[in-house]
């Protein structure tokens, strides 16, 4: 489905799906909440995330090489 919006800067705009907004073009949509952020995790669980994914990497690179 497609969203219709107005250009005319400094006007609140309306999706067209039932829930209207008003925000000005120039401000960003406020932040929503994550399910989850790598920045709550614990220290270990962030290294061990961080060893995993270059683990994956490397593995990549070394399959590619041969």
């Amino acid at each position: 489905m497609l969203h219709s919006h107005h250009r005319d800067r400094g006007q609140a705009h309306e999706h067209g799906h039932g829930h209207g907004h008003t925000h000005g073009l120039s401000a960003p949509h406020p932040a929503q909440a994550v399910p989850w952020s790598i920045l709550r995790l614990a220290l270990a669980a962030r290294l061990g995330a961080a060893l995993a994914v270059s683990a994956m990497l490397w593995a990549a690179v070394v399959l590619a090489m041969r």
